[in-house]
């Protein structure tokens, strides 16, 4: 597994990773504030953080095939890799950001991309949940 040295690109103040995802093992919800994050300063328990949080990475931070329009601080989504799944959370104080460009057609080629090998896209905002297919044009 990569790690943030090893990438050419950094975290910065990013902090969607402490936000976005649900992590059980610190009883945190979907879409909410890490109780040990503070925005933009980063983690308070970083030396004692879950291996979860210590072996993630965003697609970002891990591909650097990824445009510099998906860092997350910019694209207001978190993007990562789950087995079969690309898996998209989307910060639901944007809504619709996925759906604008160059977001919708990348998310369409990845979708295209992980059906040649038997993967999916699945895109989360609140509580809609998306799959996205590579030949649908536009979505409700």
């Amino acid at each position: 597994m990569e790690t943030a040295e090893q990438t050419a690109r950094s975290c910065g103040t990013c902090t969607l990773c402490c936000r976005l995802p649900e992590i059980a093992a610190l009883e945190k919800p979907a879409d909410a504030w890490c109780g040990h994050c503070s925005e933009g300063q980063g983690c308070a328990i970083y030396p004692d953080r879950p291996q979860l949080c210590r072996d993630f990475l965003c697609r970002w931070m891990r591909d650097p095939d990824v445009s510099e329009a998906w860092k997350p601080l910019t694209s207001k989504m978190l993007v990562y890799d789950q087995g079969p799944q690309v898996t998209v959370l989307v910060d639901p104080d944007h809504p619709t950001i996925w759906q604008q460009e160059p977001y919708s057609s990348d998310l369409k080629e990845w979708a295209q991309a992980a059906e040649a090998r038997g993967h999916y896209v699945i895109l989360f905002c609140g509580d809609d949940v998306v799959k996205i297919e590579p030949g649908v044009t536009a979505w409700a």
